[in-house]
C-alpha cells in the first residue's frame, strides 16, 4: 500500500508540475495562448490615405487573400490627413491585441520624423513591424497644359513662366512632397506646393489644371498616362507597368532614384506570436505568382520579408530622408 500510495502521490505531483509549467510558459511568453487562437474576429487595417489612391489599392489588392489565410474578415479603414500621420497615430494608440494594424509607408514612418516637429507617434518606439508588402518607384507626371515630354523641356517651360506652375503631393511631408521640393530646387523656379489628402483628390486637380506637376507612384497614375491625359516625364526607376519612360539618371539628373515601400505594422505591445502569424500569412500571399503578377500590373514589386527587415529599413531610412528634408527646407508646422 505504501508503494501504491507513493506512486499515486508522485503522479499527482507530476500533473501539478506539468500544469504549473504550462502556466509559467504562458507567463514567460506573453500572448502565446491568444496567438494560438488568433484571430477569432475581424481584423482592421488602417490606411492613412483616402480610398482610391495608390496606397489604398495596395492593401485592397491582397484583402481577399488575407481573409482566406487568417480565416476572418479584414476591414480596410481609411483615415486620411496630414500626410498619413493621422491614421498612423490612430494605430499607434490602438489596443495592442492584434486586431488593429496599419499600412505603413516610407512617407508615414521615415520621412514624417523630419518634417513634422510635433509628430504624434515615434516610428521606432510605438510600433512592431510585421513585414513589407512591396516597393514602387516614383513618376513625375504633368498635365496637357505643360506640353513637355522630357525633363529638359519641362525645366525650360517652367523657367519661361515660373509663376504659372504648381505641383501637387499626396500630403505635406510625404515622399511625393519632398521629391517635388527636390525638383523645384533643381529647376531653380518658385513652384508652389499644393498638398492634398491623398492621391485621388490630387489627380482630380492635376487633370483639371489647378496644379500642373506631380510625383507619385505608377499605381494610380498609369491609367491617365496610358490614356494620354497625363505625360510621364521621367521615373526614378524602370517599371513594368510604364515601359519606355526614361529615368532621371538616363536624362542626366542624379539623386532622383527613390522608391516607396509599403508594409504593415501593429501597435507596440502586440504579442510577437501574433505578429509572426500575420507575417507568415502575408509572405505566403506575396509568394503566390498570381498575386505578384497582379501587383506588377499595378507598378509594384512584391517584397516578402521578415518583421526585422522592415524594422531595420525604418531605422535606416529616417536619417536618409532627414538629410533630404533638411536640404530642401521641408518642415510642417
Amino acid at each position: 500500500m505504501n508503494d501504491l500510495s507513493n506512486a499515486l502521490s508522485r503522479r499527482r505531483s507530476l500533473k501539478v508540475a506539468i500544469a504549473a509549467s504550462g502556466v509559467l510558459f504562458g507567463v514567460l511568453v506573453p500572448g502565446l495562448a491568444a496567438a494560438q487562437t488568433w484571430p477569432t474576429r475581424s481584423l482592421t487595417i488602417v490606411v492613412p490615405f483616402p480610398a482610391g489612391g495608390g496606397t489604398d489599392m495596395v492593401i485592397r489588392g491582397i484583402q481577399p487573400q488575407l481573409q482566406k489565410e487568417l480565416g476572418q474578415p479584414v476591414v480596410i479603414d481609411n483615415r486620411a490627413g496630414a500626410g498619413g500621420t493621422i491614421g498612423s497615430a490612430y494605430v499607434a494608440k490602438a489596443t495592442p491585441d492584434g486586431y488593429t494594424a496599419g499600412l505603413v509607408t516610407t512617407s508615414t514612418h521615415a520621412v514624417s520624423v523630419s518634417v513634422y516637429p510635433n509628430l504624434p507617434y515615434n516610428p521606432q518606439r510605438d510600433f512592431v513591424y510585421a513585414g513589407f508588402i512591396g516597393t514602387s518607384p516614383y513618376v513625375l507626371a504633368t498635365n496637357a497644359s505643360v506640353k513637355s515630354s522630357d525633363v529638359k523641356s519641362l525645366v525650360a517651360n517652367l523657367q519661361k513662366n515660373p509663376q504659372r506652375y504648381s505641383f501637387a503631393s499626396v500630403g505635406a511631408g510625404t515622399v511625393s512632397h519632398l521629391l517635388g521640393e527636390q525638383f523645384k530646387a533643381y529647376a531653380g523656379v518658385p513652384l508652389v506646393h499644393v498638398p492634398y489628402r491623398g492621391a485621388a483628390p490630387a489627380y482630380t486637380d492635376l487633370l483639371g489644371d489647378q496644379v500642373q506637376l506631380m510625383f507619385d507612384n505608377p499605381t494610380g497614375l498609369a491609367p491617365y498616362i496610358k490614356s494620354g491625359k497625363l505625360t510621364a516625364v521621367a521615373t526614378t526607376a524602370h517599371n513594368a507597368l510604364l515601359t519606355g519612360i526614361p529615368t532621371f539618371q538616363e536624362q542626366g539628373i542624379p539623386n532622383f532614384t527613390q522608391s516607396l515601400w509599403y508594409g504593415v505594422a501593429f501597435p507596440k505591445g502586440t504579442p510577437s506570436p501574433i505578429v509572426e502569424r500575420f507575417n507568415q500569412a502575408l509572405n505566403k500571399i506575396l509568394t503566390d505568382r498570381a498575386v505578384a503578377a497582379d501587383f506588377a500590373s499595378k507598378g509594384i514589386n512584391v517584397r516578402p520579408s521578415t518583421p526585422a527587415e522592415l524594422q531595420a529599413t525604418v531605422v535606416a531610412d529616417i536619417p536618409y530622408w532627414g538629410r533630404i528634408a533638411q536640404a530642401v527646407g521641408a518642415k510642417i508646422d
